[in-house]
């Protein structure tokens, strides 16, 4: 009986470390993830569906990283020809779930970030305003491109809406590095 005991507490801390190690492990590819997000990040977009289809705009916007938390907070603008809309979204990650908001969230007028997941060099982030639900893909292609999606849901379909190709500025002092 004392053997099987012993062995059961063995196996369940194994089972213990090893589940230890594997948050760990992706909490650290998150947290790279979001510290490659720091920075100023610029490029173009476009409205690729529905009724402002064929809009063009530019964004300017600097990233930080949610300090000892996962996460990010992003600030700018995006400007349409002589017109610039301020652009921000907040999210962080607390135990298993994202959160936070794009502008000042859906009880504004913007989005609320209801869920996120994480992959190797691309996150997944889930959007909701009333009715509207959204997906943001974030794919980071190396330490400089940051391609964005933001698809909507429609009849059950993800219908991609707006697209974004933007690249990191790099500074002088970063040159000399």
């Amino acid at each position: 009986m004392r053997k099987m005991i012993r062995l059961f507490s063995s196996t369940v801390l194994t089972v213990g470390i090893s589940i230890t190690v594997a948050i760990t492990s992706a909490n650290a590819g998150e947290k790279r993830f979001f510290s490659g997000m720091v920075g100023n990040w610029y490029g173009p977009g476009e409205i690729v569906a529905g009724k402002y289809k064929g809009t063009k705009f530019t964004c300017n916007l600097n990233g930080v990283t949610a300090g000892n938390d996962i996460g990010m907070d992003i600030d700018g603008f995006c400007r349409i020809g002589v017109f610039s809309q301020p652009m921000s979204a907040t999210i962080h990650k607390s135990g298993a779930n994202y959160s936070g908001r794009f502008l000042d969230g859906q009880k504004g007028e913007g989005m609320d970030v209801t869920g996120g997941r994480f992959s190797t060099s691309r996150f997944v982030v889930g959007l909701k305003r009333e009715k509207l639900d959204a997906t943001m893909v974030a794919r980071l292609e190396g330490s400089r491109k940051l391609n964005v999606t933001i698809s909507v849901k429609v009849q059950g379909r993800l219908i991609p809406v707006i697209g974004m190709a933007l690249d990191k500025s790099i500074r002088t002092s970063q040159l000399n590095q």
